[in-house]
């Protein structure tokens, strides 16, 4: 008997349908493609959004969240609104009983973070955050490496990930003021390295700017420094900022070296193998295949891969194999769940508190 003969298509939905909203609809919509399951539904309060993700997806739309819960026999569903408003819609899609997939960061406090895995513990449900920089291909194979002490014990490092101003000016100036570059981009870059490093942090020091941003009225950071000592005692500064000039050859600058007793690892994660794309119309650039790319396979249908669609198809694979019979306990640390998000948010806000005081936060 087959996987869908036996327990059903797995059922997806969307909450949030803006610029990330949309990456998750295309790859749950390539998990339609590839057979795992059947994307549904999308929810948003946006009119303009929440129509063109229906049409462009072929898929029913609703304006609560609660309502597409209600009247979708969904099996999964995947968060992609803005990050101070993830607590309360986690809270309830696992009170329904759905395996649920939210975006980074899982909450923007600790106590939001208990709340969600408390919820999701008592429901028995799937908690996955989409922690995707754990699937870029050269980031896996450097934890190998480290695992195999190829790096003997890490001393330290140092990592850089930049946006060009128009993200939080033209992506989302309604709800900038409500994040900020350790939010935004610095939750990526503490998880990894509790990824590669297998421990958590223990002492965060932090600085941070507030210039050219609030000068536009959106009051948040331009760029925030942190320097982070994990269990392992190795220490790793940390570089973002989302004020990069506009015209940047690409949205997103970042990368990072990391320095151990018995060698040393390097990853340029903007150029790839293209060092420069310059289109008819003048624009320069320098694209992330890795993260994500469209393509079309040999029937013409779209093709969506990358490692940002791999951590996505990732959960759908968990859900899958829940449903087929496996527990919770059985995927337990394979995959970025609840604890996970909630050790990087306990790094941010940490950040932010050693901002403000000035002082060294212990963990």
């Amino acid at each position: 008997m087959s996987f869908e003969e036996e327990v059903g298509m797995l059922k997806l939905g969307v909450i949030g349908a803006g610029k990330y909203g949309a990456q998750l609809l295309r790859g749950f919509k390539q998990a339609e493609y590839q057979g795992l399951a059947e994307l549904v539904a999308v929810a948003d309060i946006d009119e303009k959004r929440l129509q063109q993700a229906a049409r462009e997806f072929g898929i029913r739309g609703y304006h609560d969240y609660r309502e597409m819960l209600n009247k979708e026999e969904l099996d999964g569903v995947g968060i992609a609104t803005p990050d101070h408003l993830h607590r309360d819609i986690a809270v309830y899609v696992a009170r329904q009983g759905v395996h649920l997939f939210v975006e980074k960061p899982l909450d923007l406090t600790v106590k939001g973070c208990d709340e969600i895995i408390t919820a999701a513990e008592k429901a028995n449900v799937l908690l996955q955050v989409d922690f995707h920089k754990r699937f870029d291909p050269p980031h896996v194979v450097l934890k190998n490496e480290i695992q195999k002490g190829a790096l003997g014990d890490v001393l330290y490092g140092y990592m850089w990930m930049e946006d060009t101003i128009e993200v939080p000016t033209e992506w989302f100036p309604n709800w900038a003021s409500s994040s900020s570059p350790a939010w935004f981009l610095g939750i990526h870059c503490y998880d990894l390295f509790r990824f590669l490093l297998g421990c958590n942090a223990v002492r965060v020091y932090a600085t941070g700017h507030k210039n050219k941003l609030k000068a536009m009225g959106i009051d948040t950071y331009d760029s925030i420094q942190a320097k982070i000592t994990f269990e392992n005692g190795a220490t790793i500064v940390f570089d973002t900022s989302w004020v990069l000039p506009k015209h940047f050859v690409n949205i997103v600058n970042q990368g990072f070296r990391i320095v151990g007793t018995e060698g040393m690892w390097e990853v340029d994660g903007q150029y790839r193998g293209i060092t420069t794309c310059v289109t008819q119309d003048g624009k320069t650039s320098t694209p992330n295949f890795y993260l994500y790319r469209e393509t079309k396979d040999p029937h013409g249908k779209p093709f969506f891969s990358g490692y940002g669609i791999d951590s996505m198809l990732n959960f759908v694979h968990n859900v899958k194999r829940l449903k087929t019979g496996a527990s919770l306990a059985d995927l337990k640390g394979k995959y970025a769940d609840g604890v996970d998000g909630k050790e990087a948010t306990r790094i941010a806000v940490a950040v932010h508190e050693s901002i403000l005081t000035g002082e060294v936060i212990k963990l």
